[in-house]
């Protein structure tokens, strides 16, 4: 079974992964965070009722690297509960659109079952801290490639998440650990 641990500008957060429930997501994610593609970034969407979400990098031209970098839907095998985790995708008739974004649903999110997100594993410790993330700006920071808005995101990195949204909470490191 493989952890991974967030250091956050809020405390720290262990992500259990469940290779069994989606085995392309899991490998990607475990790569991406052994290589160290999660260090240094923000948690751009944060919606208190909703979820917290993260991975776009912080340098733009790793964003601009990875767009279109897509990895194909594993079929859901676990429900968006408050704990779970998955990759998020590009919305409604984009299926197979998952790459390097993740959320935590942060309640219960039965609406999501519906759609191809296919839950990775569970929050085994820090709920607290996922609870506690910066959620002033709502949806307006990054609220997702249905809503049109990433781009200035993707395009500008940590700089212009940085100045034009200075209070979200940020990642400063993923650690990787096996048992």
């Amino acid at each position: 079974m493989s952890h991974l641990r967030f250091e956050t500008s809020k405390g720290v957060f262990v992500l259990e992964l469940h290779r069994a429930w989606g085995p392309l997501g899991v490998d990607r994610l475990y790569n991406l965070a052994r290589l160290g593609y999660y260090d240094d970034t923000r948690f751009h969407r944060v919606n208190a009722r909703y979820i917290a979400q993260w991975g776009l990098h912080g340098d733009s031209s790793v964003n601009a690297a990875w767009k279109g970098r897509y990895l194909a839907d594993d079929p859901p095998r676990s429900r968006n509960a408050r704990g779970t985790f998955a990759f998020s995708y590009e919305g409604p008739g984009k299926p197979n659109t998952r790459n390097t974004q993740l959320y935590v649903n942060l309640a219960d999110n039965a609406r999501n079952d519906a759609e191809p997100f296919t839950i990775l594993g569970t929050v085994i410790e820090g709920m607290a801290v996922l609870d506690s993330l910066y959620s002033g700006y709502g949806e307006n920071a990054g609220s997702g490639v249905r809503q049109g808005k990433q781009g200035p995101l993707e395009r500008g990195g940590n700089a212009f998440m940085d100045r034009e949204y200075p209070r979200l909470d940020r990642i400063t490191r993923v650690t990787v650990s096996t048992s």
